[in-house]
């Protein structure tokens, strides 16, 4: 496959997948094991690209941000609670993934995993939206800290491949009482940290070999983090939207879908 298409499917993967409940590192790896392209050849790719993910909720949520900042300048007790409830639980998954880095990156190699984790996740989709009544917390400062500190160790769930950093936190936030899009808005800024700190560690602890002469140029890079920046700001609108009106179950089909597909492809 011509390596520029190959850019712009994974950089459409990353972007639709990124903060949908769906898991994005999944997607990855089974497009690595169905499509059959050199997954090593393209890793500092992958962990680049989700920077221009990231950059879509900086853009999509600014508004947000600059009030926070501008509150926090003037030790507003809202801003001071939102960047806390952040910060918390972003904690759990800093501090167990540098604990279990290596044991994470075997299981990144494992496409069954993932199919498998799919359906799992998929079943706990639907089972948590048909017993969880309506959350009443709304708005991220609100949040009590016990909920945070609980959302942030359900978080590191998301460390298995295809089980969702965005599915894990959303759900968690459900499961412990916070309202759909609070929960939905909850994970999107959690995934800033989260996945700056990721994307940091993989690039210094692999910086030598991602940056060998037989790893992607930097040209395709550029091609895939703009386009999981411009699919990211259209599916984040888009989900939002759907979330108030549809809840989670349709991605909770949805993985279980892929995730029977994928089995059925790769034990053939």
């Amino acid at each position: 496959m011509n390596d520029v298409i190959t850019a712009i499917i994974l950089g459409i993967v990353e972007g639709v997948t990124e903060f949908l409940p769906v898991s994005s590192t999944g997607h990855l790896i089974l497009a690595s094991a169905l499509l059959g392209y050199n997954a090593d050849y393209w890793a500092l790719f992958n962990i680049v690209i989700q920077l221009g993910a990231i950059l879509a909720i900086v853009v999509l949520y600014w508004r947000t941000f600059w009030a926070v900042l501008q509150g926090l300048l003037k030790i507003d007790p809202i801003s001071v609670r939102f960047v806390r409830n952040i910060l918390v639980a972003f904690v759990p998954a800093a501090v167990i993934g540098l604990a279990l880095h290596k044991q994470i990156e075997k299981l990144l190699g494992s496409p069954l995993t993932v199919a498998v984790a799919l359906i799992v996740g998929g079943l706990a989709i639907i089972g948590i939206e048909r017993t969880v009544k309506e959350g009443h917390v709304k708005g991220v400062a609100d949040i009590p800290l016990p909920k945070v500190i609980g959302i942030g160790f359900i978080q590191c769930l998301a460390m298995i491949p295809g089980v969702s950093r965005s599915g894990a936190t959303i759900l968690g936030a459900l499961s412990l009482g916070v309202e759909r899009r609070t929960a939905a808005e909850f994970s999107f800024f959690l995934a800033i940290p989260t996945m700056l700190g990721a994307t940091v560690l993989e690039l210094v602890t692999k910086r030598h070999e991602l940056m060998a002469a037989n790893s992607v140029g930097f040209g395709l890079i550029g091609v895939g983090f703009v386009v999981a920046f411009i699919v990211a700001l259209l599916v984040v609108r888009w989900f939002v939207g759907l979330v108030g009106r549809s809840g989670f179950s349709p991605f909770g089909w949805y993985r279980i879908a892929i995730g029977a597909i994928a089995m059925a492809l790769l034990l053939k």
